[in-house]
């Protein structure tokens, strides 16, 4: 197994409407983590050393008032609108030392394909050990589960 894990998707509707989606935090809130699961952006700066920060809760959990958990902090590392982006999990905002649950690194691509965009996810992990950690946490099933639902929300 390689250190890497890779997901992609076509999605019927161009870069613009995709990259829409990745920077206006209300958008972002509506396809980044799988259902039935709620996310709270708290930070979605794009820009090299801005923060990237995100809460969930269980559906059943927001209905009895529940608390959001932290899902994820990072730090955007390089940014080309309607292109690419890539975040660390390993550095938080302002390039400061992170302590994250799952070290890695995400670059996202945007790819104009046949009247639509090819999103492609490729996240990198320190060793294979860990990308198998994660491979078994679920990527495949909970990225590919926020594609489908970002796919959705773009092809109403």
């Amino acid at each position: 197994m390689s250190a890497d894990l890779t997901i992609s998707r076509l999605i019927k509707a161009p870069p613009a409407a995709v990259w829409q989606a990745w920077s206006d935090p209300h958008h972002f809130a509506q396809w980044w983590i799988p259902e039935p699961y709620e996310c709270k952006v708290i930070k979605l700066d794009l820009r090299p050393g801005g923060g990237f920060e995100t809460m969930m809760r269980e559906g059943d959990a927001a209905k009895a008032g529940g608390e959001f958990q932290p899902h994820v902090e990072g730090c955007f590392l390089e940014i080309e609108p309607e292109r690419k982006l890539t975040f660390t999990t390993s550095l938080i905002e302002d390039w400061r030392p992170g302590e994250p649950w799952l070290a890695l690194t995400a670059q996202i691509t945007f790819t104009p394909e046949d009247g639509g965009t090819r999103y492609t996810a490729r996240v990198l992990h320190k060793t294979e050990a860990e990308a198998r950690k994660h491979d078994e946490m679920g990527f495949y099933e909970g990225w590919g589960t926020a594609l489908a639902q970002l796919a959705r929300l773009l092809e109403k």
